[in-house]
């Protein structure tokens, strides 16, 4: 169960959050020193799984349960045509999920992880935030906390994505918000939208910023400008790193929630890496000022936490060279 219960406990929460295991940390680094390659033949991979280690606090660890959860939720500022798809196909999606017909359902089964699928008061969209805050504390409270109880305790990698129609129109607005610039630079196609729809998709994000930008942290910025299902990824992102469990973040929107962390608690995404680089409009832009370097950019931008799904696989080799590889000593190898 959540252990907060309003905004006030868990913006403490954030203020709380363990660190990496220094010692786990301390003995990765030895044993990669040890095993049978050069020293950095496997690059990023060796980084990774080090990294990997001192959130598990085991030098020498395993990938078991990895878990993806998608959040969907419905947008009240889809109204003003920021999608070129109807806001009914949210629900359409969520039951295509659960019939195993969408990509992530195949992504997922590929890398060998568990899928759950939460749908949010999908018949209840947030308010238009041009007019008024998405969503009120109650709201945002619920959705916070629908994410953190979504994390099952055995999990030991998680990945949150979302479905939403209109989603990117929020999250660009979440971007601009905290991390400054112009509407433009934030806002992508999304699903497709081109030309006057997307001048106009533009305008509304504009016209949300204005309203709600710098009216509080990045929580209050959340509340104003986001949506459940963006914050729960939130909710869900915080609870993994209470467990100490690795995140792999999705695309643009995922990395909109993760700037929410970060904006409220500076050091609040050290559990998380960027799994990829989608095409989104400013998933780029995200992606450096949260410091987050994309394990790979493959053109993605179908959300559902595809990307950060498909590189599960990639942390998986890396943590699987880094503890079942013989060391030297151990293959009667010479050390250079």
């Amino acid at each position: 169960m959540a252990v907060f219960s309003d905004l006030a406990g868990f913006r403490a929460l954030l203020e709380n959050l363990p660190a990496q295991d220094p010692a786990a940390l301390v003995a990765a680094r030895a044993r990669n020193s040890q095993l049978t390659k050069p020293q950095g033949a496997l690059g990023k991979l060796e980084d990774l799984a080090i990294w990997y280690a001192g959130w598990r606090g085991d030098a020498r660890p395993l990938i078991n349960s990895p878990q993806v959860i998608v959040f969907a939720g419905n947008h009240g500022v889809a109204a003003q045509g920021v999608s070129a798809f109807p806001p009914e196909v949210t629900e359409q999606m969520v039951a295509n999920f659960s019939a195993g017909g969408a990509a992530i359902n195949q992504l997922a089964r590929a890398a060998g992880a568990r899928l759950d699928v939460h749908a949010l008061s999908l018949e209840t969209p947030t308010k238009d935030f041009t007019q008024e805050p998405a969503m009120t504390e109650q709201d945002l409270t619920e959705a916070l906390v629908a994410g953190w109880e979504a994390v099952n305790d055995t999990t030991d990698l998680l990945v949150t994505g979302e479905m939403g129609i209109g989603n990117t129109t929020p999250a660009a607005a979440l971007a601009c918000a905290l991390l400054g610039g112009d509407a433009a630079e934030w806002t992508g196609r999304g699903t497709g939208v081109e030309g006057d729809a997307l001048t106009n998709k533009i305008r509304v994000v504009a016209e949300g910023v204005a309203r709600h930008q710098g009216q509080g942290d990045g929580i209050e910025t959340l509340r104003r400008l986001g949506g459940r299902e963006i914050a729960a990824m939130a909710g869900a992102i915080a609870r993994a790193r209470a467990l100490r469990i690795p995140v792999i973040l999705d695309g643009f929107i995922c990395g909109a929630a993760a700037a929410c962390l970060a904006h409220t608690a500076p050091n609040a995404l050290d559990h998380c890496i960027a799994g990829h680089l989608s095409a989104e409009g400013g998933h780029g832009r995200l992606l450096d000022a949260l410091e987050l370097d994309p394990m790979l950019s493959l053109g993605l931008r179908l959300g559902e936490g595809s990307g950060g799904t498909v590189a599960i696989s990639v942390l998986r080799a890396a943590v699987a060279c880094h503890s079942g590889m013989a060391s030297f000593a151990e293959a009667g190898v010479s050390d250079a």
